[in-house]
């Protein structure tokens, strides 16, 4: 077994579920970006936008004017994706060193976003998606939420295909959280493998979701860091490529311990 990589969330937001304004000013972000970096990820992710159901939309000169100095400012030190739904947004930031686009819409948000991140020939995370912050828990219905969401994603992955994106810089998300309730997470989770079997890398936004509170009594967002690191080395053991977490100290301990039980001999002596 890999170590699955982590992607540490860097919100240039003033209003993202868990820590919305806390990294809201371009220094405050790159600082902070700059610590989840010493603490190990391998990935910085950074997004103008938040997508927490109810969210209201940014312009796009507004999301640009956040994230555009800030991945400047890390492309340098770290690799960087950048989470957005815009090809315009996608277009500047990969100028600026970007080398992933998260797009949580999988291209339905924007219509010139696959074309886009063809030309540009950089990595693309392609999500599981319904519908925006505002409207997506209206789209929360399943008869198979694994199937559903699998068939659904794997449309997505040929539709980037044939805007010209190569297979193998594609990466899927099952999308928790978005248009899903706590069952149709948890569902998922337990069945990541399915989506690892597609050949494609597979990567995982659990941390401090909703979901997770509903297993912890409704505990607040910043207090499901433990129960992340948990469903990270549920991932780590189905084949997950990444998991993209806040607290990105916590997720490398939990894939450690993972990795030394997998490998004992590997551990220093």
């Amino acid at each position: 077994m890999e170590r699955p990589l982590v992607m540490g969330v860097l919100n240039v937001t003033p209003d993202s579920f868990s820590d919305g304004g806390r990294w809201a000013s371009t220094e405050q972000a790159i600082a902070h970006g700059l610590e989840l970096v010493a603490q190990g990820a391998d990935i910085i992710d950074i997004g103008g936008e938040s997508t927490r159901p109810g969210a209201v939309r940014p312009d796009a000169k507004e999301e640009l004017a956040r994230v555009l100095p800030v991945v400047e400012a890390l492309s340098a030190e770290v690799v960087v994706s950048v989470d957005t739904m815009r090809a315009e947004i996608a277009g500047a930031t990969i100028a600026a060193g970007a080398q992933i686009i998260n797009d949580v819409s999988g291209g339905l948000g924007d219509s010139g976003m696959l074309r886009m991140v063809a030309d540009a020939g950089v990595d693309y995370v392609c999500q599981h998606w319904r519908g925006h912050g505002a409207v997506m828990d209206n789209f929360a219905s399943y008869a198979d939420v694994v199937t559903e969401v699998l068939t659904e994603t794997m449309g997505r992955v040929e539709a980037a295909v044939a805007a010209g994106i190569a297979p193998e810089r594609i990466i899927i998300d099952p999308g928790l959280g978005f248009a899903k309730k706590a069952v149709h997470d948890w569902t998922l989770v337990g069945s990541l493998h399915r989506f690892v079997a597609t050949g494609h890398r597979v990567l995982v936004g659990a941390s401090r979701k909703r979901f997770l509170g509903a297993v912890l009594g409704g505990r607040a967002p910043d207090g499901r860091d433990v129960a992340t690191a948990a469903v990270s080395v549920l991932c780590a053991r189905q084949g997950v490529w990444a998991v993209r977490a806040h607290d990105v100290l916590a997720q490398r301990d939990a894939l450690a311990v993972a990795m030394a039980v997998d490998d004992p001999m590997a551990l220093p002596v």
